[in-house]
């Protein structure tokens, strides 16, 4: 069974210009390799071997991106509510420790950004948060120990 990748529908159409972008360079990188080529002995053609280490970083790229567009599904954020944290939701927590305040959305894997506020609901403390309600203490096993957050408030 394939992995469902939840995004935004924002999510899914800058992803799925990407997978065009790579399409789209299969046609340089197989010139290149046909130009290489045609210099002679492929045993000592570094450019032939630079030209197939290409295609190869490429189809791979192209290979993942298939995989995320093909099991994308999208969240819809005006089916959301606010009674349990979920996918898209705004939330704001204290790690209970360091009586520090942080505010994220929860977002499919391919739109996080940190910097941004943006949490992978696939990181360990989203992991924890989701399913809980406001004023609940959760526990996220993170690589670096057991953290505990409060949830403060949800909003989408």
């Amino acid at each position: 069974m394939p992995d469902v990748h939840y995004m935004t529908a924002e999510g899914l159409a800058k992803l799925q210009a990407e997978l065009d972008e790579a399409l789209a360079q299969r046609p340089v990188i197989a010139a290149q390799i046909a130009e290489a080529r045609e210099k002679g002995d492929l045993s000592e053609n570094a450019e032939y071997d630079a030209a197939r280490d290409a295609q190869g970083m490429l189809e791979a790229k192209i290979a993942r991106l298939r995989n995320l567009v093909g099991n994308a599904k999208i969240v819809d954020g005006s089916q959301l509510n606010t009674d349990v944290v979920r996918m898209l939701n705004k939330v704001k927590v204290e790690n209970v420790a360091a009586k520090m305040v942080m505010e994220f959305t929860i977002v499919g894997e391919t739109e996080a950004d940190f910097s941004k506020g943006k949490l992978a609901a696939t990181t360990p403390i989203a992991k924890a948060l989701i399913g809980h309600g406001k004023g609940e203490v959760v526990e996220a096993h993170t690589p670096s120990g057991v953290m505990k957050f409060k949830i403060l408030d949800i909003s989408i």
